[in-house]
This record gives C-alpha cells, sequence and structure tokens, in this order.
C-alpha cells in the first residue's frame, strides 16, 4: 500500500548509510520518496543523499539543539495526518543521534511509528571483530572529561558482556589509554574505522597495546570500539591481596603492584590500588 492511502500520520524511523551508499534499502527509498515530509539532522547532508536517488521532497531540520522546539511542531503534523521520515545524517535515528524524544512524544499521542531497519555502526562492528556478541552492552559516547569519563569506565569494569562505544578519532588516544587503565591493560578489543567505506579497517589487540599505538598515531572521523567484557575473576579477587602483599615485600610500589595485578587479573589499577590503601590504612600499614 503506497503512503497515500494510509489516512493516519506515521513517523518512519529510517536508517541510512553510514559510508557506502549503496547500504540504503530498497524500502528506505520508497518511503523517503513517498513521504509527506523529511525531518533530518543536517538538510545539506540528507539533500545530497536524496538529490543521488533523483529523490525531492520537503524537509525540516531535527537535531540535538531544536529537537525540544521541533518536537511539538512534527507531532502537530503527523496529528494531522502528515507522513514523516526521520533521518540522521548517517546510521539509525535515535542510536546516539536525535530521534529518542521524537518517538517518545509521538508515541505518546497516539501516533503509529514504524522503524524501517538498515545500517547500524553498532551491529556493523560486532559483526566483524571476532569478540563475543552473544550478549552486548552500548555505551555511546563516554564523557569528554577525564574525570567524569574514568569513573564511568570504572563501573564497568567488572561488566561480563562485550561493551561497544563510539568515539571521534581525535579522542581515540587518551580514550584508549583511560579504558586501559580502568578495564585492564590486557582486555581484547578491536577498533573499527570507516565502516563500509573504501578503506574500512578493523585493529584488533590488547586495550594497552591499542592504547599505545594511538597514541603516536592520530586517527580520522568517528569510530567503534568493541571491548571484550570482564572475566570471571572471582577466584582472583580472594587471591589478589595475596599476590599483592609478596610483590610489596620484594619492594615493589603499592602503585606497581597494583598495575601488575591489574593486567593478570583483567581487574581495575584504580580498583586494586583504591582497595589496598583501605586495606592498608585499616591495618596500619604503609600505603607506599
Amino acid at each position: 500500500m503506497s503512503l497515500d492511502a494510509r489516512t493516519a500520520g506515521i513517523l518512519f524511523v529510517v536508517a541510512t548509510p553510514i559510508g557506502n551508499p549503496e547500504d540504503l534499502s530498497p524500502r528506505a527509498l520508497r518511503i523517503l520518496a513517498e513521504a509527506d515530509r523529511i525531518a533530518c539532522e543536517d538538510t545539506r547532508r540528507a539533500g545530497l543523499m536524496l538529490a543521488a536517488h533523483a529523490i525531492r521532497r520537503p524537509m525540516i531540520s531535527y537535531f540535538e539543539h531544536n529537537e525540544e522546539r521541533r518536537t511539538p511542531e512534527i507531532v502537530a503534523r503527523l496529528l494531522a495526518g502528515e507522513t514523516i521520515a526521520l533521518v540522521t545524517d548517517a546510521g539509525t535515528p535515535a542510536i546516539s543521534d536525535p530521534g529518542y524524544r521524537l518517538v517518545r512524544a509521538a508515541l505518546d499521542a497516539g501516533i503509529r511509528v514504524s522503524a524501517v531497519p538498515g545500517v547500524s555502526a553498532v551491529i556493523a562492528a560486532l559483526s566483524v571483530a571476532g569478540i563475543p556478541t552473544n550478549r552486548f552492552a552500548f555505551e555511546g559516547f563516554l564523557p569528554v572529561k577525564a574525570g567524569a569519563r574514568g569513573k564511568h569506565l570504572e563501573s564497568l569494569a567488572h561488566e561480563p558482556r562485550t561493551l561497544v562505544f563510539y568515539e571521534a578519532g581525535r579522542r581515540l588516544g587518551e580514550t584508549l589509554a583511560a579504558m586501559a587503565a580502568a578495564l585492564g591493560a590486557a582486555r581484547e578489543a578491536a577498533i573499527l574505522r570507516e565502516i563500509t567505506k573504501t578503506y574500512e579497517e578493523t585493529i584488533r589487540g590488547s586495550l594497552g597495546d591499542l592504547a599505545r599505538r594511538f597514541a603516536a598515531t592520530a586517527a580520522l572521523g568517528e569510530v567503534t570500539i568493541v571491548v571484550a567484557g570482564a572475566a570471571d575473576d572471582s577466584a582472583a579477587r580472594i587471591a589478589s591481596p595475596v599476590t599483592l602483599e609478596m610483590l610489596l615485600a620484594e619492594g615493589v610500589s603499592l602503585r606497581q603492584a597494583s598495575a601488575v595485578i591489574a593486567r593478570l587479573t583483567g581487574r581495575s589499577r584504580r580498583e586494586i590500588y583504591q582497595d589496598a590503601i583501605k586495606t592498608r590504612r585499616a591495618e596500619n600499614k604503609p600505603c607506599e
């Protein structure tokens, strides 16, 4: 049934290519060509995509800084019977991109919301990373400030599911260093750049190795980071205080000993260090 045959307004959430223009599905092309209006993150980028497929439809901007103002307007259009296709610059709307606010408002207004699935960098990265995919957690972009970023990563140190992050290339080196410190330098990870594009690249290794690599080599654009989940370290938790004391008895500093235990167990170096400080203070032992 064509969209013109429908009487009620519908919000279509349309996934668009993240790089390769051939990834736009036939259904997505049809929906975009028949929609009354297209809500897009950047009208210029969306216009180029539509022009490449000879599609000309009215567009309305819908991005992070005008979501609150635009949402009631778009919902009103939907209630009046318009069919609107929501797209972002790349990938699936509402996944670390604008869209959630509008989808929720449309649902609350009793409007039908329909997915037009397609490319998602999260799923694309998982499919080729070579890291377990049976369970995963998508964390999106980490906080930019070092303190908040480190605290958030610490909260994930014992998460058993595979973790997926987005990051800007210019911050990749410092982010990987923070991950190595919080999650363990030996933790397996994969960096995926330019997914679906000509120079697509998957770089696998430990967080420590990857952090060193990208500390010296800048990355361009946005990347997806896939990190293996934490192993069951209950046995290591029981053994680590003894091992830590053994290292200290040999003259290794507490900071160095914590780093060694982190590499051996996959636990967070910071957590091991802070736990040791608390324990040693309670036992009136020197902390360094």
